[in-house]
């Protein structure tokens, strides 16, 4: 009969050295040195709090327990010792752990463990700062209100052979240990704020996902025209498809009093939609209903919801705003269908060529339904402008005059869509044109109060023309209606911070860019990390760490120059640029 394999529950710890090979190359005696006595101080630690010492291979810990509070105390007590230790050393001889840790099941032969439990353990690991400690969430759900610490939840990560989503939360030891702050535990906004999961589709057939994720999607645009209210974007509410979660949980995690949630069954040209509003809060029913209705009264149907949603809040709209909310600007329910196809590939599209080109066939078959309806010229625009921005386009110019002159179509079928505004923002800023970039961009934030992306369109312009602490209020305002933010944000704050001279701040921000980036896999965009981080490192004086970035630029975008730089990189002062580009230099960069 074969040996049944052992499996147990444990809680994982898995640390390492950030930086061990820079150590190593500068001086090899001293850090093993160092690395050693850290080691056994490490270990103690963990015996006292009832675990024991798995693996040390090199510079990585592996430790398990039987408790998570145990783990997680060990941890802090390890994090706290090692920063009174690295006060004693000079700073360029401090060894930072960082800690990642993980509750689940493994497989015990021997004195080893393997398994999933491990691997998650490691992963979360990988997206920990120095000097941090990250937790999964089965960590989190067993340790909160039994310990006093403070937790910032991190979002969902997707990570290296690991077929679920990992969600992490870090443990806030003290600011300066636990790494920088950027999403957080939020303080609920001054006026009515919500999260409209996606609609679960329960038509039994996976190909009718798009049309219950459109469903969310409409009611989010038009909840998101109402300055009186404060609206989750997409992108954040989005990572819950799928999963049962609590409203008080997503309440916490994104920072709103309001959960949105419903169904949608679709059979054959019948729908059923159900929809219930929560108060988090206090875990009561706002409003709840069931609507049965025929296809063609789709756009009617979402309107109603959205207003007694409104309602239910008691928001008051003026006639422009309801004007707004009404208007969905097609008639055609099979150019619609056809638009919901193009968007569920636009989603996709600003990291995938291959999206790219999904998303703009589908948006050109919806205009071929319906030539008068402006969201699909609207996101036609936009796949032109993506081919351009990440090198995809053959005829550069041919893309810059198609994104330009469809941008110009659809704002003349209907100038109040805040994504139109900010394309065309962008375009100004392309061709060099400041002011009228800042006023588009303006535009663009008034009639997307909520939308996440034109405020992010709106900082990238005033960095550019070098208005930098306003540039940094508006990522962040974008950071907090998209909790789950493209790490992109990170770069424009990286680079804001960079030009007043907070370069230890943008150097923490590049860092934390390149670690979610490395463990889920994605090396195509990475390269922007590597260039804060060369000149950065210069501004501090650290001219090895700055060549090594400077290295890891042209490793992760060969085709780097200045020259290239330049063209991209559309300063309103010149002084700005060449700024970056002597520090670039400076690591060796031509």
């Amino acid at each position: 009969m074969e040996e049944r394999v052992k499996r147990k529950l444990s809680a994982i710890l898995s640390a390492d050295v950030v930086g061990y090979s820079r150590l190593m190359g500068e001086d090899e005696v001293a850090t093993v040195r160092t690395l050693e006595a850290y080691r056994e101080m490490i270990a103690e630690v963990i015996r006292n709090y009832g675990g024991r010492v798995v693996d040390s291979p090199g510079d990585n810990i592996l430790a398990e327990f039987a408790s998570a509070v145990d783990a997680v105390e060990s941890a802090v007590d390890i994090q706290k010792e090692l920063k009174a230790k690295n006060a004693e050393l000079p700073e360029n001889r401090r060894m930072a752990f960082r800690i990642g840790m993980n509750l689940g099941d493994v497989i015990e032969e021997g004195e080893r463990i393997y398994g999933d439990g491990v691997n998650v353990a490691a992963r979360i690991e990988g997206l920990t700062q120095g000097g941090g400690i990250c937790i999964s969430r089965n960590v989190y759900d067993q340790v909160k209100g039994k310990l006093s610490l403070e937790y910032e939840y991190l979002g969902e990560h997707t990570v290296k052979n690991i077929a679920e989503p990992v969600s992490v939360y870090r443990i806030l030891i003290e600011p300066d240990v636990s790494g920088p702050k950027i999403s957080t535990g939020f303080e609920l906004p001054d006026r009515p704020s919500i999260a409209v999961l996606p609609f679960v589709n329960m038509s039994g057939d996976p190909e009718q996902e798009y049309f219950s994720d459109g469903i969310s999607e409409e009611i989010i645009t038009g909840l998101s025209k109402i300055s009186q209210m404060f609206v989750i974007a997409r992108n954040s509410s989005f990572t819950y498809k799928g999963k049962p979660v609590k409203a008080q949980v997503v309440s916490q995690e994104l920072g709103v009093r309001y959960i949105l949630e419903g169904s949608v069954r679709k059979s054959g040209n019948r729908i059923r939609i159900t929809a219930q509003l929560i108060d988090a809060k206090t875990g009561h029913h706002l409003w709840a209903e069931r609507y049965d209705r025929d296809m063609g009264d789709i756009f009617a149907l979402q309107d109603e919801i959205t207003m007694k949603i409104l309602t239910a809040l008691q928001v008051e709209l003026t006639e422009g705003q309801q004007a707004n909310v009404y208007g969905k600007g097609t008639d055609n329910f099979e150019a619609y269908m056809m638009y919901l196809q193009a968007r569920k590939f636009y989603t996709l599209s600003g990291m995938s060529k291959e999206a790219t080109f999904l998303a703009r066939q589908a948006a050109e078959e919806a205009i071929a339904l319906d030539q008068a309806y402006p969201a699909p010229y609207v996101l036609l625009a936009w796949t032109h402008w993506f081919d351009l921005r990440f090198g995809w386009a053959e005829s550069p110019e041919d893309s810059f005059q198609q994104a330009y002159s469809i941008a110009q179509k659809a704002e003349a079928l209907n100038d109040s869509i805040p994504d139109v505004h900010a394309l065309l923002a962008g375009i100004h800023l392309y061709q060099g044109q400041h002011d009228q970039a800042i006023a588009r961009g303006e535009r663009a934030v008034a009639l997307g109060p909520n939308d996440a992306q034109v405020h992010a369109v709106q900082a990238h312009i005033l960095r550019f023309a070098g208005r930098f602490e306003e540039a940094i209020a508006m990522i962040k305002k974008a950071m907090r209606l998209q909790p789950h933010y493209s790490p992109f944000y990170l770069v424009e704050l990286a680079m804001c911070d960079y030009y007043v001279g907070r370069h230890e701040e943008a150097i923490e921000l590049a860092e934390k860019y390149l670690t979610f980036s490395r463990s889920r896999g994605e090396d195509a965009f990475i390269w922007p990390c590597y260039l804060m981080l060369t000149i950065n490192y210069i501004r501090l004086g650290r001219e090895q760490e700055a060549r090594e970035a400077a290295a890891g630029l042209l490793r992760s975008f060969p085709n780097f120059s200045l020259e290239w730089d330049r063209q991209y990189s559309h300063y309103q002062d010149p002084a700005h640029l060449e700024q970056q580009h002597e520090d670039l230099r400076k690591a060796g960069l031509t």
